[in-house]
């Protein structure tokens, strides 16, 4: 019989936060959400993509409307630039189906589907603790509020994930990613780049690193931007100290990219452009009762396995299962972590891998076929599944 009733507090409002509230909900729990910001979060963030799948199950299943845009793409196109020419050549395809989305408007309609009265602004949470009777605390500058369930969802620095799982902190992986949207107009001079991404993702290897281009929706209704997020095992410019560096993005562009893809990122008016660090780690165990760790307060995977937002969705989906088959908050909250500690820790040592063939041992990309391509990709999923090989799994 499933456990109902419960009272279960969500540390974060972000896209995690969003889907553990609606998961929860819909379990028969009365669900609080506490997010710091007083603010609306829809404008944070840049492209990602989700697997198809993924999305239709979380359409029917109430979770996001059937109206929340998409840019449906169903090729992976893999690009070099030719040797001793600046012209770019096209290495390999590969059917690898994706969902491209703005971070924003997957945030906003989450957030639509909480409820207004179930989620507080501007409420940092200092420290979760446990009660006597075996329940959690939630510990603001308001006072305490005791929950049957605690749902850490409070990224990388989680307090939640302090008392759980002390002591786990990201480890660098030693290179960088710049991320960046550009309004699609910006190709409108590139018409044969354009078209090419009105049906395909596009990655583009360098040496030292590569870069992943799509398109995703803009925030006005029909517009669209070019996103891009660029990988680079080269140092940070000397006095960055994590900042953006516009210029950096446009020497690397300028310097390893066709002339058409350069002149799009050096030259575009960006909307968004940040430089992140790319680290990683993962928890033992993302749950003990009465706590639960979901998203990035986890595990965080190195973004080359496209799973930030993705598993956060998967973490609700699997919360709400575990509470309808469970007899108690205990219980389902055993099966929860059962269930995604190993996804965690699958989905680190996957992003691991990429990141070794991708960006610190990177291939002769414009001396590469379909073949070498294909092998590539095969020796660094070694067996793993990932949405983003689609047709390298199947054959």
């Amino acid at each position: 019989m499933a456990v109902t009733g419960l009272r279960i507090g969500v540390v974060g409002g972000s896209i995690a936060g969003c889907a553990m509230a609606i998961a929860g909900a819909r379990a028969g729990a009365d669900v609080t959400v506490h997010e710091r910001s007083d603010g609306a979060l829809q404008d944070r963030g840049f492209g990602i993509v989700i697997p198809p799948p993924l999305h239709r199950e979380l359409v029917t299943a109430g979770y996001l409307g059937a109206d929340m845009p998409t840019t449906p793409v169903a090729t992976r196109v893999w690009l070099a630039r030719a040797p001793g020419r600046r012209s770019a050549r096209e290495l390999a395809r590969q059917q690898a189906p994706v969902a491209p989305c703005n971070w924003g408007l997957l945030w906003r309609a989450l957030h639509s589907n909480i409820g207004g009265g179930a989620y507080h602004r501007g409420r940092p949470v200092d420290s979760v603790g446990r009660t006597s009777s075996g329940g959690a605390l939630i510990r603001t500058a308001d006072g305490e509020r005791e929950y049957d369930i605690v749902v850490g969802a409070d990224g990388h620095r989680s307090v939640t994930r302090e008392l759980i799982a002390p002591g786990v902190r990201p480890a660098p992986a030693g290179y960088l990613v710049w991320r960046g949207t550009i309004p699609a107009d910006a190709l409108r001079d590139h018409p044969e780049q354009l078209d090419l991404l009105e049906t395909a993702w596009v990655t583009l290897g360098f040496p030292g690193g590569h870069g992943v281009f799509y398109l995703i929706p803009g925030a006005e209704p029909g517009s669209r931007l070019l996103a891009y997020a660029i990988y680079a095992s080269a140092p940070a410019p000397a006095g960055s100290d994590g900042q953006v560096s516009a210029g950096y993005v446009r020497h690397i562009a300028e310097e390893h990219f066709p002339v058409e893809w350069a002149d799009v990122v050096a030259r575009g008016e960006h909307t968004s452009q940040a430089l992140h660090p790319v680290a990683d780690f993962v928890v033992p165990r993302a749950a003990e009762p009465p706590f639960l760790l979901a998203g990035d307060a986890a595990s965080v995977t190195r973004p080359h396995t496209a799973s930030g937002a993705v598993k956060a969705l998967q973490d609700a989906l699997c919360l709400e299962r575990s509470l309808r088959a469970s007899s108690s908050a205990a219980g389902a909250l055993r099966r929860y972590a059962d269930e995604r500690s190993a996804e965690g820790a699958r989905l680190v040592a996957l992003g691991r891998r990429l990141g070794r063939a991708l960006v610190e041992h990177t291939p002769d990309w414009p001396a590469m076929g379909p073949a070498e391509v294909d092998a590539l990709s095969r020796a660094a999923l070694d067996g793993a599944d990932s949405y983003l090989y689609g047709s390298v799994q199947r054959e």
